[in-house]
């Protein structure tokens, strides 16, 4: 017998692993943006001023939302791979970058700290990129599916370098929350 698992039962432990790994990404995502108070309706980021070739606020939770969907399709080939070679240096490359992803939120939203999420999102990159190389050689498709992610995030990097060469004296501004108020 030539075969460690037959092809029912490696595609079991994929099913079992995408409806394990699609929702806990997906919520991973939104549990990070919520609590950062990313988006428009941070008032902070609305008084940012904005690269011209920043998307309509809706492209984003739409973006991350399929991007987040296939990191965990990704993430389930590899989990599923297994006896692959590299398949634990992948899997905790992939953790390192998710990390990372879901504290670059709260850096920049939350703390306002422009400069130092730059930073994080050019680490984010690397390791997207390693982790991207890693799943690329064990299971093909895993490699294509972190593709539109990759781009992504050099599209989002582009983002924020821009936003800071346009707002340097909003990098780690108030993050009290306080409002002054001028009565008249």
């Amino acid at each position: 017998m030539s075969l460690l698992a037959s092809r029912g039962q490696l595609r079991a432990s994929f099913v079992r692993w995408a409806l394990f790994a699609v929702p806990a990404i997906l919520l991973l995502g939104f549990i990070s943006g919520q609590l950062s108070g990313s988006g428009p309706g941070n008032p902070w980021y609305a008084s940012l001023a904005k690269p011209d070739i920043m998307p309509p606020s809706i492209a984003f939770p739409v973006a991350w939302t399929v991007l987040y969907a296939l990191m965990g399709l990704a993430l389930a080939f590899i989990g599923s791979a297994w006896g692959a070679h590299g398949r634990k240096l992948a899997l905790g490359l992939f953790v390192a970058q998710l990390i990372a992803n879901l504290a670059w939120s709260p850096l920049f939203f939350g703390q306002h700290q422009i400069t130092a999420a730059l930073v994080l999102i050019g680490v984010l990159d690397l390791l997207v990129l390693a982790t991207l190389v890693l799943f690329w050689r064990i299971r093909l498709v895993a490699g294509i599916l972190l593709l539109p992610y990759m781009a992504w995030l050099v599209f989002a990097t582009v983002l924020n370098w821009q936003i800071l060469e346009l707002n340097p004296a909003a990098d780690g501004g108030d993050v009290s929350g306080a409002v002054q108020r001028i009565e008249l």
